[in-house]
């Protein structure tokens, strides 16, 4: 669970971040899945993008998908949505530092 702080933190870091996650009317599938997985893995933020022809809400989609790949959900405004996963296999120069 993150703190304010670090969701704070975290947001700041995502505003300049392009969607890597495009999610359709075919909702969270498991090539989404994976997608976010693999995203993840190698890069600790992502940003997504819900369209506008899926019939889930952007909470709906972060929330779905944080519960699905054990990722922090720490920002759903409008279509875009920030997540988050702590990735201990990457090297510590790349590791995003969330401090306490």
């Amino acid at each position: 669970m993150l703190t304010s702080r670090q969701r704070a933190r975290l947001r700041a870091l995502a505003n300049s971040l392009e969607p890597v996650l495009i999610v359709g009317k075919g909702g969270v599938t498991e090539n989404v899945v994976r997608e976010a997985e693999n995203a993840l893995h190698t890069r600790e933020l992502i940003k997504g993008r819900v369209l506008e022809t899926a019939l889930l809400g952007t909470r709906e989609v972060c929330d779905q998908l944080c519960a699905q790949i054990g990722a922090d959900g720490v920002q759903a405004i409008g279509t875009k949505f920030v997540l988050y996963r702590a990735n201990r296999d990457l090297p510590e120069e790349k590791r995003i530092k969330l401090g306490r």
